[in-house]
């Protein structure tokens, strides 16, 4: 549902209600360079939001391929809501793809970076079949599993997302404001909801430098597919860091050829 509708130098600008009524800001953009029925929904990482420069990059290098479809997930920019990290942005993201829908795009995929990554793949499996589905889905740089503190940059993360004053800090450090309440229940992890997604498919995008999440969670996610032949394609990416800060304008391009692929 739409709330509210402006144009702007970014593009046409909108207010959507997700289904358990929280207020989501979101972007339309058109392609740039051929007439496509394609639209590309983008699902940014924890912290970003839909006027982010690293988000804004990636729209206009994937905008060649398809129309594209940026917001911000609850609780970043001007959403409404808090965060949940991950488990309750799934409805985000099914707002989004339904108004691609709405706006008259045939064929809607989605890509998401990071915590966008894990939403994009819940989103697929548990949104399989609806007006809300998604065509295709790339997921890049995405945890396979929750919890994980193997690393420094989770561990500071987590500290984030569970202490009191790791939450101010993301309030006012980050402008991301995060529910204080544990996931209750777990939502399913994202190496679940792979085998779940066939006949969608499916794009993994890792960087072998990447400073959240080793190697072993993108090998983890194409194993879970490989077993329940899911369609997918694995690019582990030489040198590459983390999610939408890291991803070139080449590795961009070549990911909207990908989406855009009937």
């Amino acid at each position: 549902m739409v709330d509210v509708s402006s144009l702007t130098s970014v593009g046409r600008r909108v207010t959507l209600r997700t289904d358990d009524d929280v207020r989501i800001e979101a972007v339309h953009e058109p392609c740039t360079a051929s007439v496509t029925d394609t639209a590309v929904v983008v699902a940014h990482g924890f912290t970003g939001s839909v006027d982010r420069p690293a988000l804004r990059r990636a729209a206009q290098v994937l905008r060649r391929h398809a129309h594209v479809v940026t917001f911000s997930f609850r609780g970043h920019g001007r959403s409404g809501g808090l965060s949940t990290v991950g488990d309750r942005e799934v409805l985000d993201l099914a707002a989004a793809v339904r108004w691609a829908r709405e706006l008259g795009h045939a064929r809607v995929v989605t890509v998401g970076f990071s915590m966008g990554g894990s939403v994009v793949l819940r989103h697929a499996a548990l949104e399989k079949g609806s007006n809300a589905r998604a065509d295709a889905v790339a997921a890049v740089s995405a945890p396979a599993r929750w919890y994980y503190r193997g690393t420094p940059a989770m561990r500071r993360v987590h500290w984030v997302v569970t202490r009191p004053a790791g939450r101010l800090v993301g309030r006012y450090g980050f402008g991301t404001r995060i529910d204080s309440r544990a996931w209750d229940p777990v939502p399913l992890a994202p190496f679940e909801a792979v085998p779940l997604i066939a006949p969608t498919p499916l794009l993994v995008v890792h960087g072998d430098r990447d400073p959240y999440f080793p190697v072993d969670h993108p090998r983890m996610l194409a194993a879970a597919a490989e077993a329940a032949g899911t369609p997918f394609e694995l690019w582990l990416e030489r040198g590459m860091g983390h999610a939408e800060n890291a991803a070139g304008d080449e590795l961009l391009d070549r990911l909207g050829n990908w989406l855009a692929r009937p």
